[in-house]
């Protein structure tokens, strides 16, 4: 698919999201300790914990689209600058917020104007003043060079275009020495084509995954180093049962092809520190 579909076909499918949960209905994608009835699918459900529920607006969990908690897992330290690219309805940048503290700052990126409309209405039932929501591109970050500690996203990067151009961002924004800490959906092994493609229908979360070393070597060339990716959540073929026994698959055939190959995970890579350039320490 061109990136220009691509990019309409997501801002379409959030734009919807976001419209569902202002009006009071619930999205597809949500999280289960919320509402059970909200789950559609086995990746977006069940990320938050139970002590974190109460800490943001219930409109900003419903919107969750993601399949990790990344913020959970990036270490976030008091007075840090954090970014979210695709932050859709704000609920990691609430919860990163609250980490870093009020010397510190969440920003979040989104391209969506109702999903940025429903952050800026979750961040106000919040109370936090230390967030601040941009619009844009997550290939064309509207941030200064070297101006963030941490960069989160969660389930977004796989849906774009360009990854690549995407992971040149990241690096240009990081500070040296700053982390870049996301959670995606990675493919481990080859997936036949076709039935890749009825997953991708299923759950759109996953449409666009990379491969493991895909990952890896992306990120090497945009020139993080001290890559590391860990599986928080493996999908079997029990989750896609009955949806692709309905589109005809018999599932014993394929269940060897698809079964384990969907992953979530958890991306962790540093932009290097700066090195010294006086006279008496380089040559």
């Amino acid at each position: 698919m061109e990136r220009s579909k691509i990019k309409d076909e997501v801002q379409k499918k959030y734009g919807e999201a976001a419209t569902r949960v202002s009006s009071g209905a619930a999205t597809c994608c949500g999280n289960r300790a919320a509402d059970s009835s909200d789950c559609c699918d086995p990746i977006t459900s069940n990320l938050y914990a139970e002590n974190q529920l109460g800490e943001v607006p219930k409109a900003a969990l419903k919107a969750s689209l993601g399949c990790g908690n990344p913020t959970a897992l990036a270490e976030l330290k008091r007075g840090e600058i954090v970014l979210d690219l695709g932050s859709g309805g704000g609920i990691d940048v609430l919860l990163s917020a609250r980490r870093v503290g009020p010397e510190g700052k969440a920003y979040g990126l989104d391209m969506t104007d109702e999903m940025l409309s429903l952050a800026e209405d979750n961040k106000r039932k919040s109370g936090l003043t230390n967030v601040e929501f941009l619009k844009g591109e997550i290939e064309s970050i509207p941030l200064p060079e070297n101006s963030v500690d941490v960069i989160i996203s969660n389930c977004v990067i796989n849906l774009s275009g360009d990854k690549d151009k995407v992971f040149a961002e990241a690096f240009r924004v990081l500070k040296p020495g700053g982390r870049f800490a996301v959670s995606d959906v990675v493919v481990r092994g080859e997936v036949p084509a076709e039935i890749r493609r009825s997953i991708e229908l299923w759950v759109g979360c996953v449409a666009g995954a990379l491969n493991y070393d895909d990952y890896i070597s992306k990120l090497a060339a945009a020139g993080l180093t001290n890559i590391e990716i860990e599986v928080t959540r493996v999908y079997h073929v029990d989750d896609a049962r009955a949806f692709l026994s309905a589109k005809g698959y018999d599932i014993e055939a394929v269940a060897e092809e698809i079964d384990g190959k969907f992953v979530s995970a958890f991306v962790r890579a540093v932009k290097p520190a700066a090195q010294c350039c006086a006279p008496s320490c380089c040559s």
